[in-house]
């Protein structure tokens, strides 16, 4: 599989890259046997860029990567996790529900600071069982995950101390780059006034339906030489089912504006004879600041359908028929929009 470096690091990751918030138990669970068949599907397809975080099943998703990657004799892969939460021990009764189906017996505390990013990289190597992590992405800062307060709170962290843990982490050779690991556009850029990052892994901002990324970030991170890391491209499912009833965008159910959207799509895809996960799998990479697209699943067998798709050859001319300002949304009722 091709590469792109990330940032001015020298540090290469497949333009494909496995994303393991699914292998924690997100909305279902994981048995160790399906995580470790997932993640061999995905080393057979030729993904060498595996990214994790104590956040996913609070410690399992890291265990079972480090497991996997411990198994491997080859020198080319790249790892990433993340910072700002500190997973702390709890009785089993007291385990919290954020949408992890059989995590790890812990909850999270939250520490954007020098001493909080020094904690959660000892621990994060002791989960994985692993002598070497490539990237640090700093996890779910942002009003989106905190709100206005609180995360006025956790940026002052990062800025009075954080950020000089993570460069003196990367300086010293622990990890090689560095950046943030969010779901929102305004943090990127708030930050970015503060510190020059590596790379943003984005999740759901930068998609065939969802453009937030373009209008400053983009721009930014190419003046800046910061790398993105797109995942969500799905945007939570409904550019892989298309308007299905019962279809999500952004966590919640689907709008009748988001479906009319993703209906105007489907017709694009289906007049093209191509499903249309293909051009939304394959978007992000046509922008030469993205240097790696996530696919996460708990199965195999998804797995290697969606790089089905993102081998897939698809028409020249078929990407600006997606543009924004083309799209015409079919009326609610119309085949378009599927029932």
């Amino acid at each position: 599989m091709r590469t792109r470096t990330i940032g001015r690091t020298g540090l290469a990751v497949t333009e494909f890259s496995f994303g393991t918030a699914a292998l924690g138990g997100l909305y279902r669970a994981c048995p160790r046997d399906v995580a470790m068949a997932t993640l061999e599907a995905a080393w057979q397809e030729g993904l060498r860029y595996y990214d994790t975080a104590p956040w996913y099943g609070f410690g399992l998703a890291e265990r079972y990567v480090g497991d996997f990657l411990r198994g491997k004799t080859e020198e080319n892969h790249v790892l990433s996790t993340k910072v700002g939460r500190i997973m702390m021990p709890v009785p089993d009764d007291r385990v919290p529900d954020y949408g992890f189906v059989d995590p790890l017996p812990f909850d999270a505390r939250y520490d954007y600071s020098y001493d909080g990013i020094m904690r959660c990289v000892e621990l994060s190597y002791a989960r994985l069982g692993l002598n070497r992590i490539d990237i640090l992405y700093v996890h779910d800062i942002g009003v989106y995950t905190h709100g206005a307060e609180r995360n006025a709170v956790y940026l002052r962290q990062l800025f009075d101390s954080g950020l000089k843990a993570l460069s003196e982490l990367k300086s010293s050779g622990v990890v090689k780059a560095f950046g943030l690991g969010v779901n929102e556009v305004p943090v990127c850029l708030e930050v970015m006034r503060e510190a020059d990052l590596d790379c943003i892994l984005l999740a759901g901002r930068y998609s065939l339906l969802d453009r937030s990324a373009v209008a400053e970030l983009l721009p930014l991170c190419e003046r800046k030489g910061t790398s993105l890391v797109v995942g969500g491209v799905f945007n939570s499912g409904i550019l892989a089912t298309g308007p299905v009833e019962g279809a999500h965008f952004d966590y919640m159910p689907a709008t009748p504006e988001i479906a009319g959207k993703v209906g105007a799509m489907m017709a694009i895809a289906d007049k093209a004879d191509v499903p249309l996960a293909a051009p939304a799998l394959q978007f992000p990479l046509r922008n030469p600041s993205v240097a790696s697209v996530l696919v996460g699943t708990a199965k195999p067998e998804s797995l290697r359908r969606n790089m089905a798709l993102a081998r897939q050859t698809l028409p020249e001319d078929i990407y600006p028929a997606f543009e924004p300002h083309t799209l015409v949304a079919p009326a609610l009722g119309t085949e378009a929009v599927r029932q």
